[in-house]
């Protein structure tokens, strides 16, 4: 059993017993959860080590570009030669190509001899046209000259050289087949010139083969499920601009108006924040269609420049918006019904943001406090993005073993090489995959660490208001935030590391175990095996019980952190005992509140996707090296961005909501069911019986 918390969260006697002033909640305190905090101390190590592997090892022009027969990245200046701005990764062996998507064939894409362009060739209209090697050796031309020759020095061969191009072994190829730009990779297309035909015939040039298949082979390595996670990831680097305005700025801006607004027209905000709320669903929903292509002529698509407007080539990007379309359609139609469900209890939802604009008037640093714990995790957003990105593209570029005929003519040795021919590959990191995960999990765990402090740091600036509101001035603390962040910093940092890291710990549990359970009902193992319906029910139960376990664990105990000062465990068992023997007076107030709070967060987050849809459908990131893939990872990241942003922000009025109740449930058990600290308007809202009735279960029917 617990005593009562008057000596800690009131006014507590002397050695003489008088009262002291100034004793509210930092009476008796102490370091807390110290074992935690060195274990988060120590994570971070890990994750400065995790990242500088990544800086050391990574390169993220890997991630949107190929490599060449030498193992060069495309686009990259520090190459031998120098590829700045040669981004575009061309085949130069048409039947390699074709050979490569043969069932019976060992050869591989992979080691067809590629090179780097700027801008895919086209055949000639009334002769043949050549794409040669880089120039080296007897071939004395400047990069520059080369590129502004169409990479073509035929005419500088030798009889041995030309002799060699005719059998295609180059240095120099013909260019028989068209290509355009998809994914910074030329792909040819099945339409071979007749004319250059002709001509390469007239050489008496090799058999090239003309097959559909010389189409398929590059599209499946383009489409492949490795380069399109490789494009998102990618995408998000490329949009750093709009991550910037619409993940940090544009909902600083947002939030910052929503508290003003609760604060002088809180009447308002509730109605305000429903209607805002379905019409920016709608708007986000809409800008799905656009980009599947179900609305209008402006779906995304693979072809990168100008290009012949009846090619038409699909990729898993468009899927992916697709499903992307009708999921936010199914979550569209739910969230506007449910809005439509609660406005019979917006009423009380104004009672309740009436008592949190009290509290922010009078403690009115709150409004620019989490613009602290905001500018912290800008910077950590920002540092942590850049070492994702270098860790998604960390590995080695190794020659491949292959068995095949890839000859090619060498100018530097003056002869046909047929040794160590074969092409280049990213051989990543072993466990590399671990890796990846340590460093999602690390940014998951230090979002929930800073928001934790920061609800904090909130809920012992609003105690300090409320147990003060019967004594003078003096007894509130003259900057109440500043306080609050003290006693964090001195006694609380382990109790938050403790509490983020159990809400993430069981976050990744609940994820692993989702796949497991999705991975068994993709199998169809559940309805016919009792092993496989014994697994499926057991991975759901777990899933409701980490629900549950998290659920527990949430703001409240960060709550009576900052009014006990006790440790994580002890501080979330004292506020589930006041919830439980209060449930019933406390319940229906509170929830109402947080799913008026929680459509406000959606707005800010989906005001966010909406300008972030908005700032990628400019020319910018639509065409040359800018161009994104698709729209949807950057839109999620800002939507999540915007979500992380607003929660910070709305955590002023969540917290003070939640801690004016809390406090009034302490009240009133220390004083016989009497709450002697509550502001009237408090009481006025949870003791008015007969109008939660009304407000919650409608009018008597007849």
């Amino acid at each position: 059993m617990r005593g009562p918390l008057g000596a800690v969260i009131g006014r507590y006697p002397s050695s003489d017993g008088s009262a002291q002033m100034g004793g509210i909640i930092s009476h008796n305190r102490k370091c807390r959860d110290l074992v935690f905090l060195l274990i988060f101390i120590a994570f971070w190590v890990g994750m400065i080590v995790n990242s500088s592997f990544g800086f050391n090892q990574g390169n993220p022009l890997r991630l949107t570009y190929g490599l060449d027969y030498k193992g060069n990245v495309c686009g990259d200046k520090h190459a031998n030669p120098g590829l700045r701005e040669l981004e575009l990764k061309y085949w130069l062996n048409p039947n390699q190509v074709y050979q490569s998507h043969l069932k019976d064939s060992q050869f591989k894409l992979a080691d067809a001899r590629s090179i780097c362009l700027l801008d895919c060739p086209t055949p000639s209209e009334d002769s043949l046209n050549w794409v040669c090697d880089y120039p080296e050796g007897e071939i004395r031309l400047s990069m520059d000259d080369w590129i502004d020759r169409n990479y073509d020095y035929f005419e500088f061969l030798t009889p041995e050289m030309r002799n060699s191009s005719v059998n295609l072994q180059g240095p120099c190829y013909p260019v028989i087949f068209p290509s355009i730009n998809v994914y910074w990779s030329c792909q040819f297309l099945a339409r071979p010139s007749n004319v250059s035909l002709t001509h390469w015939k007239q050489m008496g040039g090799m058999n090239i083969d003309a097959d559909l298949l010389i189409d398929k082979s590059i599209h499946k390595s383009t489409n492949s499920r490795s380069s399109v996670l490789k494009r998102y990831v990618s995408d998000i680097g490329k949009s750093w601009p709009v991550l910037i305005v619409c993940g940090g700025i544009l909902p600083l801006f947002l939030a910052v108006i929503w508290l003003l607004m609760v604060r002088h027209f809180v009447a308002a905000m509730p109605w305000v924040t429903v209607v805002l709320f379905n019409v920016l669903i709608v708007a986000v929903t809409m800008f799905y269609y656009l980009k599947a292509g179900w609305i209008g002529n402006d779906a995304i698509t693979p072809i990168i420049g100008e290009h012949d407007p009846y090619v038409h080539i699909f990729g898993r990007e468009l899927n992916h918006m697709r499903a992307a379309a009708v999921l936010m359609t199914f979550v569209m139609v739910v969230s506007v019904l449910t809005s439509i469900a609660i406005i019979r209890r917006i009423i009380m939802a104004t009672s309740v943001l009436k008592v949190a604009a009290k509290v922010i008037g009078e403690v009115q640093a709150l409004i620019i406090f989490p613009i602290i714990p905001y500018a912290i995790l800008a910077i950590f957003y920002m540092l942590w993005l850049s070492a994702a990105l270098h860790l998604f593209s960390s590995g080695r570029v190794v020659q491949n073993n292959c068995n095949s005929n890839c000859c090619a003519y060498d100018l530097a040795s003056k002869r046909v090489n047929c040794d160590r021919c074969c092409g280049y590959s990213l051989r990543y990191t072993p466990h590399i995959d671990i890796a990846i995960f340590f460093h999602l999990f690390g940014c998951y765990w230090a979002t929930q660490f800073f928001v934790a402090c920061s609800s904090t740091v909130i809920a012992g600036s609003v105690a300090s208001y409320y147990w003060a509101r019967r004594d003078t001035s003096p007894e509130i603390p003259f900057l109440p935030v500043f306080a609050s962040m003290k006693r964090l910093a001195r006694y609380n940092l382990g109790s938050m590391a403790v509490g983020s890291l159990t809400v993430s710990f069981m976050e990744s549990i609940r994820f692993l175990l989702e796949s497991i359970r999705r991975k068994l009902k993709v199998a169809s193992i559940a309805p016919n095996s009792w092993i496989g319906r014994a697994a499926h029910n057991t991975s759901r139960f777990c899933l409701r019980c980490i629900e549950w376990i998290i659920k527990s664990v949430n703001r409240n105990a960060y709550i009576m952190i900052a009014i006990t000062g006790k440790s994580f465990c002890k501080a979330s068992a004292i506020a589930t005992e006041l919830i439980i023997n209060n449930i019933l007076r406390i319940g229906k107030v509170n929830v109402i509140g947080d799913v008026i709070l929680f459509l406000g967060k959606l707005c800010v987050s989906l005001a966010s996707a909406l300008f972030a849809f908005l700032m990628l459908d400019t020319h910018k990131y639509r065409s040359a090296h800018n161009k994104i893939s698709s729209p949807l990872f950057p839109v999620l990241v800002c939507w999540g961005l915007g979500y992380v942003v607003a929660t910070l922000f709305f955590g002023v009025v969540e917290m003070s909501i939640d801690t004016i109740i809390l406090s009034y449930c302490q009240d009133s058990e220390e004083h016989q069911g009497t709450a002697q600290y509550a502001p009237p308007l408090l009481m006025e809202t949870l003791n008015d019986q007969n109008e939660m009735q009304r407000l919650t279960q409608g009018p008597p029917s007849s």
